[in-house]
């Protein structure tokens, strides 16, 4: 008869789920961070739009308010490559 309730963990069995829980963080630290810019860049893209709609003079500022949050998802891949190399 087999004892499903009393599994012995391996060496193997244990460095395989750390590598998926490093995988799993750095999932997170990538979709979570594109999450938070696209919520962001929902209200600065809209606001960008009708102040360059405005006053044409706007449109570099305004470029460059809509790229600042694009630059946490490059925090979010570089913390995602330190967790996995």
């Amino acid at each position: 008869m087999v004892d499903f309730g009393t599994a012995e963990l391996t060496l193997e069995m244990i460095q395989a789920s750390q590598l998926g829980m490093r995988a799993v963080g750095a999932g997170l630290a990538v979709g979570l961070t594109g999450v938070g810019t696209g919520l962001a860049e929902m209200g600065i893209g809209a606001a960008a739009v009708g102040a360059t709609a405005e006053n044409r003079d706007m449109f570099g500022l305004a470029l460059l308010f809509t790229v600042i949050p694009e630059t946490i998802v490059i925090f979010g891949l570089v913390v995602a490559l330190l967790l996995l190399f």
